[in-house]
């Protein structure tokens, strides 16, 4: 059985408070909007809020599906892996990341599967974005697009015997995995070490992770683990209310 690493919850004094603010005034963001408990962060793109879904159980949709190529090869998806136009990837906008879904052309038959690894397309009335090989396998590589339905599957699941035709899938979701509290980040590593000292003497697994856009390396600042979302929501809250009003839930 998996062991359980649970929050160590507890109140900072008002010097850490007060330190962690001063660190933190230059680094204020834009206000999200409130996720239903149990939900995961809603994200903007183009001025507009997308809220991603808690599981892919039932999900089925239909509208129009397009692809992306040469200019996004190489390139870091929302899930952090690397795009590979030559895979059976696609991007949805609200999917578990990780789901896998199958896609059929309403116009020709053609049905494939493909993982959820990206977030998109952000354009009206079109709901998957394929890679360039789902594309040609499913008929829209020379039209751009084309209309389909989507039906979510989940995560892949092998079968005992170990036969890719056995693969079983259970729902996608975002309420079990490793989960942990994001407070702040830095661009000045010596700002965020200065503050994992003092955090440490209260919260349990308080650590720094590196992040680099291609410009400037951040280095965001983490509090807490549980492998459950709804405690880790509930733990968010915690800090939100004794001071810590950056604070969210992220998936390591």
């Amino acid at each position: 059985m998996r062991k359980r690493h649970r929050f160590t919850a507890g109140l900072f004094s008002l010097g850490a408070v007060g330190f962690f603010l001063v660190l933190l005034h230059a680094c204020g963001t834009t206000p999200t909007p409130q996720a239903p408990p149990g939900y995961p962060k809603p994200y903007r793109v183009m001025g507009k809020w997308y809220q991603p879904l808690p599981h892919s159980q039932g999900f089925r949709q239909r509208g129009i599906a397009s692809w992306y190529g040469d200019d996004f090869h190489g390139k870091r998806t929302s899930s952090g892996e690397i795009y590979d136009m030559h895979a059976m990837t696609a991007a949805h906008k609200t999917l578990p990341l990780g789901t896998v879904v199958r896609v059929k052309h309403l116009g020709n038959g053609r049905e494939i599967r493909v993982r959820i690894n990206d977030r998109g397309p952000f354009v009206r009335e079109r709901i998957i974005d394929l890679s360039a090989k789902a594309a040609k396998e499913i008929g829209i590589l020379q039209t751009g697009t084309g209309p389909v339905e989507v039906v979510a599957l989940g995560r892949p699941e092998p079968g005992k015997n170990g036969s890719p035709a056995a693969t079983a899938y259970v729902p996608s979701d975002y309420f079990s995995g490793n989960f942990t509290i994001q407070v702040g980040a830095f661009s000045d590593r010596a700002n965020a070490e200065r503050l994992v000292q003092s955090l440490s003497r209260t919260y349990k697994n308080v650590h720094i992770s590196e992040y680099f856009d291609g410009r400037t390396r951040f280095y965001r600042l983490r509090v807490g683990r549980t492998h459950d979302l709804n405690e880790a929501v509930r733990y968010e809250a915690h800090l939100i209310q004794n001071g810590f009003p950056e604070s969210f839930v992220v998936a390591e």
